[in-house]
């Protein structure tokens, strides 16, 4: 199994981000064929006190070809297209396999 873990930064305006990444894009990306479950967090601190993050996405598939051809999709693509638009200057995006 592999997950796709989006990792976002304080955004300027937290309250309109969270709107936007919860009314809209959530619901975008949960749409994707062969997405097994969705966990977002949302980062409280660290051991050393502040962090500089907002939250982080997890986006469970069976395989990293199931998670590519979700990506590529046009549920996919719509999701992508809508990220760019709000949170592109403030994610990052990794594939991690479970282990």
């Amino acid at each position: 199994m592999v997950k796709l873990v989006a990792i976002y930064r304080k955004p300027e305006d937290v309250e309109a981000f969270d709107k936007h990444y919860f009314e809209v894009h959530a619901p975008l990306a949960e749409k994707m064929p062969g997405l097994i479950k969705m966990e977002v967090s949302k980062v409280i601190g660290a051991p050393g006190g502040e962090s500089d993050l907002h939250l982080i996405a997890e986006m469970y598939f069976e395989s990293k070809d199931a998670l590519l051809e979700a990506l590529s999709s046009p549920e996919g693509r719509a999701a992508g297209k809508d990220l760019r638009g709000f949170a592109g200057p403030i994610i990052s995006m990794h594939i991690a396999e479970l282990v």
